[in-house]
């Protein structure tokens, strides 16, 4: 039976193949990308969905109001006052802007 410092040892050596591994396959699929993309004429753009700059068209509306006038644009999570007053009783509607 091997001892703990023999498999030590044996594990580190696999994970540094597996390591070696994983560069050269990246280095394949990086250079099968690259030569796509020069074949069909696509640039990092086109790749990333033309996504770049961030967020569009500026801050959302506010739709809803607070009791202490908190903002909430109606997308996303309730926030904490809207449940509460929901649970008190109160419409959603109550708060329209």
């Amino acid at each position: 039976m091997a001892t703990y410092l023999e498999l030590k040892a044996q594990a580190e050596k696999l994970m540094q193949q597996a390591e070696e591994a994983r560069r050269q396959e990246i280095a394949e699929v990086v250079t099968d990308i690259r030569a796509k993309m020069d074949q069909y004429g696509l640039s990092i753009d086109d790749i990333q969905g033309g996504r770049r700059g961030g967020r569009k068209g500026g801050p959302a509306v506010v739709r809803y109001r607070g009791p202490n006038g908190e903002p909430w644009s109606g997308a996303g999570r309730q926030p904490g006052w809207l449940k509460e007053a929901l649970a008190a009783g109160a419409k959603k509607e109550d708060f329209l802007v």
